[in-house]
């Protein structure tokens, strides 16, 4: 088996930063767990004078034009996808909204189905939705057809971090992300890799 024989996309929206560096680590897990890995942020729909008055945002913005935004063809090559927003009202941001509900054509084909999913968040307060935007988010992977890998509590630091449903952390631009994110990030990445492989070669003909 071949070190890189599957695809995770990484598909993020975020607004000051905090969404955007999570995403950064997980997709670096995943690569060193044995994937190829898409890093992509979902298309911006605020104004730009929103994003200018504040200067997190413009910072960010600006930190993270390099990164391709994501289109249906990186949905199309992935085996496993990994989404990543911050709560907003307890619920996943209209930029990663948008580009999901983008995603009617492939998913009327079929063509969303039998992939792995999770997903990853951040919010400025404890308790400030992370789980209900989560469970949300997770809403859509079932209509997908997609099969959902979350953390749960497979490892002892998950009982740290105390999040089962994905990878989060509470704080914006000036709270930069501690250890237990960190750790959380990596576990979850190499988790959605694991099963990736396993699903992927596990249905495969030649297996």
């Amino acid at each position: 088996m071949p070190v890189h024989d599957v695809h995770v996309a990484v598909i993020y929206y975020s607004s000051t930063g905090t969404v955007a560096e999570l995403a950064r680590l997980i997709a670096d897990a995943a690569e060193h767990a044995g994937a190829d890995v898409r890093l992509r942020r979902a298309a911006e729909l605020a104004p730009q004078t929103a994003i200018d008055a504040n200067p997190a945002w413009a910072a960010n913005a600006a930190a993270t034009a390099d990164i391709m935004e994501a289109t249906h063809e990186d949905m199309l090559w992935a085996d496993g996808v990994i989404f990543g927003t911050p709560t907003r009202f307890g619920n996943v941001t209209s930029q990663l909204k948008q580009y999901l509900d983008t995603l009617g054509g492939l998913w009327q084909q079929g063509r969303l189905a039998d992939k792995v999913y999770s997903g990853f968040t951040a919010s400025a307060t404890k308790h400030g939705g992370q789980e209900s935007t989560l469970l949300a988010l997770y809403q859509t992977v079932h209509h997908f057809g997609g099969i959902l890998v979350a953390p749960g509590y497979t490892d002892p630091a998950k009982f740290t971090d105390g999040n089962p449903y994905g990878t989060s952390h509470v704080g914006g631009p000036d709270t930069p992300l501690d250890d237990e994110a960190r750790t959380a990030a990596r576990i979850q990445a190499e988790r959605v890799v694991k099963f990736t492989k396993a699903i992927k070669h596990g249905l495969s003909p030649a297996s």
